[in-house]
């Protein structure tokens, strides 16, 4: 069998600072980008390291025992994390989703949420602090967490049965410690829990209605994600995508569902509750229904770089400029010019034009800046 070869762009090396204006600015609470999108959202990468290899987000093949992770001194500090943090708050954030590779190998990570559950808007309101993890380690950590000042948890979990489950995450991880995680989570009143599943053709679909079942009538809201094309890595292919549509038309033949309201602008996912009362579930299309014209999410990747979309193909180093000595005034100045500039609009462009976007593009990997 013909060994298979995946051209990698580490964005790692690429070290590319913003520039930083010399006519400085006030942030006020309302930034918008070209396409008049405000930002809202700032999703952080705390590590590049996981302890699974999904094979769509760090297969073994690529990410294998030679692979280099990034070493600790290249990572932000609590600090500097806490710091651009801060700035993006002044400018108008009001929710932060912790993110990985795997949060929770992140060392004390607790101190980083305590850190940056001490942040206001500029109306006074804390922020909504999340979390996403594989809950590999969240049986142990949920209530720290919570002390911590985190609100809620994002659990990825992409099948019930033993063997398909092992398979996805392909280091032989049982299922029954991820679900333990969860109802840990919930007991230490980390919530809404949502769900995560992506959905695979071929490799996981047929977990849709045991997942649909298991989760029916409980507190956790579970949600389907269709299979993306973030990175190289994850060698996707289109006809491996299950659409939302066909998620919802098997899920509905057997527990009849509706489409309800979503809970705010920008919302990722399609809002689907059962018509009997037994809960919701979400649909996140962005390969079939992109919704790019809302997206209000930044993301920081574990060194420091600010990425403006999930699918980019370069990022701006902040680390640079704080490691430099720039001030809170030129490193905020520096990042209202590049939100301004934004016209990022990957997965409406590929769901116009699938065929001429798989050309080979040198896109970040999702381990990398999260999710």
């Amino acid at each position: 069998m013909a060994e298979r070869i995946i051209p990698l762009a580490d964005h790692r090396l690429l070290n590319a600072a913003p520039a930083v204006p010399t006519s400085l600015e006030t942030p006020t609470g309302l930034l918008s980008d070209a396409l008049a999108r405000p930002l809202q959202d700032l999703r952080i990468s705390v590590t590049d390291r996981c302890n699974f290899r999904c094979v769509y987000c760090m297969p073994k093949d690529v990410f294998d025992k030679d692979y280099a992770f990034l070493p600790h001194s290249s990572l932000l500090s609590f600090e500097e994390i806490t710091r651009v943090a801060k700035i993006f708050v002044a400018h108008g954030v009001r929710k932060i989703r912790l993110t990985g590779g795997e949060p929770l190998l992140r060392k004390n990570v607790e101190k980083l949420i305590a850190m940056l559950g001490d942040l206001r808007t500029p109306d006074g309101e804390s922020l909504d602090l999340t979390l996403t993890t594989n809950a590999s380690l969240l049986a142990r950590k949920a209530r720290a967490l919570k002390d911590a000042g985190l609100r809620r948890v994002t659990v990825s979990l992409d099948a019930l049965d033993e063997t398909t489950f092992r398979r996805m995450n392909d280091v032989d991880f049982p299922v029954a410690d991820v679900l333990a995680g969860i109802d840990a989570a919930h007991k230490a009143g980390l919530g809404p829990i949502k769900i995560n599943m992506v959905v695979k053709g071929g490799m996981n679909d047929q977990e849709i209605l045991p997942m649909a079942r298991h989760f029916k009538g409980s507190p956790f809201i579970l949600r389907f994600i269709e299979y993306m094309d973030v990175g190289a890595s994850n060698g996707w292919r289109m006809d491996e995508v299950v659409p939302s549509s066909e998620v919802v038309r098997r899920i509905n033949a057997e527990m009849p569902l509706e489409e309800i309201e979503p809970n705010y602008t920008g919302e990722t996912a399609e809002r689907w509750r059962y018509k009997d009362g037994g809960g919701e579930i979400g649909l996140i299309s962005s390969v079939t229904r992109a919704f790019c014209q809302d997206c209000s999410r930044a993301r920081l990747s574990t060194e420091g770089k600010l990425y403006t979309c999930l699918f980019a193909t370069a990022g701006h180093d902040l680390r640079a400029l704080l490691r430099a000595g720039r001030s809170d005034e030129e490193i905020s100045t520096a990042v209202a010019h590049l939100w301004r500039a934004r016209s990022d609009r990957y997965s409406e462009l590929r769901t116009a034009n699938t065929e001429g976007l798989q050309r080979p593009v040198k896109k970040v990997e999702m381990s990398y800046i999260g999710g």
